[in-house]
């Protein structure tokens, strides 16, 4: 992921910070920070450390270019063509939500 892409990333799920917020804190316009987010235009490096603080994360998580993914489906209904028949695929992209969805599951478990 871009710097950009993790901005949005985190600005959403985890700040619900909203693209104004933080151009207001920047004193840049919104259109800004949606380029940035975009990967239109960078980010002046005098400005990470800024975004790092609002975000309230490490400027190091502002620069990960992976994500982790989880894989939930049904490997013995794989049809001929390699398709899922019944299962599902979630892609969750931060912390809380990997944890959230595992509550979940173990929520509904315990109920069975």
């Amino acid at each position: 992921m871009t710097v950009g892409e993790n901005l949005k990333r985190i600005r959403i799920n985890k700040t619900k910070l909203s693209q104004q917020d933080i151009a207001n804190a920047l004193q840049v316009d919104r259109n800004t920070v949606a380029n940035w987010e975009k990967g239109e235009s960078d980010i002046k490096s005098e400005y990470i450390p800024q975004i790092a603080s609002l975000l309230q994360v490490e400027i190091q998580e502002l620069f990960e270019k992976d994500t982790k993914s989880v894989y939930i489906g049904h490997k013995k209904n794989i049809g001929k063509e390699n398709s899922v028949l019944n299962g599902a695929i979630i892609i969750l992209n931060d912390k809380e939500s990997i944890e959230k969805l595992v509550e979940i599951v173990q929520s509904s478990l315990k109920k069975e």
